[in-house]
């Protein structure tokens, strides 16, 4: 199924606001269930670097912090439409669901990668300056986020961008 060339008017917080604050007409919108399909896989990744980092295996949790960090800058730069979590939805998961009733927004799920990037890679950073700690806390914080998305469809990311564009004005 292709994606509307307008985004219908939805009831969520984050399209209605980012349209209006934006003052320009929004980008085609997004099933709002790929963002929660990928922070689903995001929350067990970042759960298993937390395991790990508990474990005492730091150079496998840094590890993962890093992967984790590096596809949350994807999504961040490349958009979340061409991050690999948003493809496989597409292609595998979509194509058997019905079509959804609303449209998102990308900009919001998109900043919000930016948000997991930027906890991430600051525990990437932590770890490399041996505070092994850091990586299991940047971990921790970014799953809590990502469970939050993936089981109640509340995105911390996407109410930053909101609340940053209401401060803007």
């Amino acid at each position: 199924m292709s994606q509307p060339s307008v985004e219908p008017q939805t009831q969520a917080a984050s399209t209605a606001a980012t349209g209006a604050a934006a003052g320009k007409e929004a980008p085609a919108g997004i099933d709002p269930r790929g963002p929660r399909f990928g922070a689903a896989i995001s929350a067990v990744l970042l759960l298993t670097v937390v395991a790990l980092s508990l474990a005492g295996a730091d150079p496998a949790a840094l590890i993962g912090l890093a992967a984790i960090s590096a596809l949350f800058a994807w999504g961040a730069f490349a958009g979340i439409q061409r991050h690999p979590y948003g493809v496989l939805f597409r292609t595998f998961v979509r194509p058997r669901l019905a079509a959804p009733t609303e449209w998102e927004d990308p900009r919001p799920p998109t900043f919000a990668q930016g948000v997991g990037f930027v906890v991430t890679a600051i525990g990437v950073v932590l770890g490399l300056l041996a505070i092994p700690a850091a990586v299991g806390i940047a971990a921790a914080a970014a799953f809590i986020a990502a469970f939050l998305n993936a089981v109640f469809g509340y995105c911390i990311g996407c109410q930053l961008y909101v609340l940053l564009l209401r401060l803007r004005g």
